[in-house]
């Protein structure tokens, strides 16, 4: 695939991934909502990893901070931050004794302000991508 091709993939493989969010939000499953929160996140910016390397398979990490540390996207502290709490719901998540944790902290006040947070950050990047 060219380098194009691969960046529209993970475009389009983020829009539907975003519909996902709301149909779980709705359905008060917040752990999982944010888990695809997450997951649109990092096809976000492995879409702009494609495009600020020469190659076109972004590393196989779930860490958001990683990732973007090789793409052109200048983040102030707080975007990093954000970006760093999210990881929480991707690779800590998968574990047991974590997600107990997690699923009695994911309540709809903390999940509907991430989810704000999230649309701001994902919009920004979104305009950063050609």
């Amino acid at each position: 695939m060219t380098k194009e091709k691969h960046i529209e993939y993970w475009k389009k493989s983020t829009e539907d991934d975003c519909l996902t969010i709301y149909s779980l939000f709705k359905d008060k499953r917040f752990v999982h909502s944010l888990f695809f929160c997450h997951l649109c996140l990092e096809k976000l910016i492995k879409c702009a990893w494609v495009q600020a390397n020469n190659e076109n398979s972004p590393p196989r990490t779930y860490n958001l901070i990683r990732i973007l540390s090789e793409t052109n996207l200048k983040m102030d502290d707080q975007q990093s931050e954000f970006l760093r709490s999210m990881n929480d719901f991707q690779i800590d998540g998968r574990y047991p004794d974590y997600l107990f944790q997690i699923h009695k902290r994911c309540n709809l006040e903390l999940t509907t302000k991430i989810l704000k947070d999230f649309e701001h950050i994902k919009t920004w990047i979104q305009n950063q991508l050609p």
